[in-house]
């Protein structure tokens, strides 16, 4: 059998490389991190040292600035009295175990957890120029990550990772370049970010507007003389995998987003039979009715693959009167007068997880609309829906190829391809 690449070599074999190749751990002291006791709260009170964790990775992805100071903080006794370790300035790390494959450069001393492994350079090693080439390595962090559901990747292949090593001059015109290069097209993909923002404000804004006519020419109500009741579903024991098909699901919150249902947002049922009165239904108006202050009270009408979906305990289903229609009462429950109402509730709130009451749901105001206004209120705006769909795909589309430009110039520029001291191709 043909023995595979050592770590980093399939990267590079699939790309023309100018510099020598050489073992990362030859010119950069290979570490990683740990995590204190949590049962010992002198390592997590008066804490002042910086603890990387995933989160403050993720947060800023593809960031070639240095961190600074992280969400989490460890104590200078948690430090002494465990495996953890203070990294110096100008440490690489690497997420190899929760999102594989981000990784940071720090601007102070830090520690970190257990899911990443640091790479402190040497005198022949640049730390920009390092941090740029493991985010050119995207394709390899793939390759060598193992698992299921949780993917990792192992201390021996990371141990026998190769890198191109052009001169220390070389590496920092290369990290240079790319900083300027990289944040033009940061500043554009950010623009095009904000649009998606403005788009969602569009749609707020024609959806309010259609409502306040609908109640200057018809009058408003409390919700529940449209109502004849609300349920909400069961909590059954459940696996962290989602049903098959003709298998029974529980659907999770995510399953109700911003007036969209997610059939497919469900964790499969275990044990015990499934309850017929739980089956979700085409066209029922499921509201989350225990949530985050800025998710709770998100609707969506049950549309598409719902056969043996079960409502979740933290999901209310709205039992309606034949004068109102699901599709017309999820546009009210988006709309600005509900949420600010649902806002007011979750700012009356001192928990995490806001929980609404049946009570709340009944007195929410809905425009006293014939059903003939209703329709043509729900045509208006799955029109405008499908308008702002198209424009945010496009942009979409947009950021996809801005980041696709960003990864092939990071990894021309490291790899020599690109004569930064005159932004052309080599040979050119």
């Amino acid at each position: 059998m043909k023995p595979l690449p050592a770590a980093g070599l399939r990267w590079l074999e699939s790309h023309s490389n100018r510099w020598p190749v050489v073992p990362l751990r030859f010119i950069a002291r290979m570490g990683t991190g740990h995590t204190p006791d949590r049962s010992k709260p002198n390592f997590w009170e008066g804490c002042t040292i910086p603890w990387v964790t995933t989160p403050d990775v993720t947060s800023r992805p593809q960031s070639v600035k240095p961190l600074m100071d992280t969400q989490q903080k460890i104590s200078a006794v948690g430090l002494a009295n465990s495996a953890a370790v203070l990294h110096p300035a100008g440490t690489v790390m690497l997420s190899r175990t929760a999102s594989v494959g981000f990784s940071i450069l720090i601007g102070r001393p830090m520690a970190t957890t257990q899911a990443f492994v640091t790479w402190t350079p040497g005198p022949l090693l640049d730390s920009r120029y390092l941090l740029l080439v493991l985010m050119a390595m995207n394709q390899e962090w793939d390759r060598l990550a193992y698992g299921s559901t949780h993917k990792t990747i192992y201390l021996p292949d990371l141990e026998s990772l190769r890198v191109p090593l052009p001169p220390l001059e070389e590496q920092r015109r290369i990290a240079d370049f790319l900083d300027t290069e990289t944040r033009l097209l940061d500043l554009v993909a950010a623009s095009k970010g904000s649009l998606h923002g403005l788009l969602r404000e569009r749609l707020n804004a024609v959806r309010n507007l259609g409502l306040d006519a609908l109640r200057e020419a018809h009058g408003e109500v409390p919700l529940r003389r449209m109502i004849r009741g609300i349920e909400q579903g069961s909590s059954p024991l459940c696996d962290s995998q989602p049903a098959d098909a003709g298998e029974w699901g529980v659907l999770k919150l995510s399953s109700v987003k911003r007036g969209q249902f997610y059939p497919h947002e469900n964790k499969r049922l275990t044990s015990g039979a499934a309850l017929a009165r739980y089956e979700v239904r085409e066209g029922d108006l499921l509201v989350t009715r225990a949530n985050t202050p800025d998710l709770v009270g998100d609707v969506a009408v049950a549309r598409g693959d719902v056969a043996k979906r079960l409502l979740p305990d933290l999901v209310y289903r709205l039992r309606l009167s034949e004068v109102v229609q699901p599709d017309f009462v999820a546009e009210v429950l988006l709309g600005g007068r509900v949420r600010g109402l649902i806002e007011a509730t979750a700012r009356g709130s001192s928990q995490s997880m806001v929980k609404l009451r049946g009570e709340d749901i009944r007195s929410w105001p809905i425009p006293k609309a014939g059903i003939g206004a209703q329709s043509e209120f729900v045509r208006r705006m799955r029109l405008e829906s499908e308008r702002v769909q198209a424009l945010a795909e496009a942009i979409g589309r947009q950021q996809q190829v801005i980041a696709e430009r960003r990864q092939a110039l990071i990894t021309a520029a490291v790899t020599g391809q690109i004569d930064v001291t005159t932004a052309r191709g080599v040979g050119v």
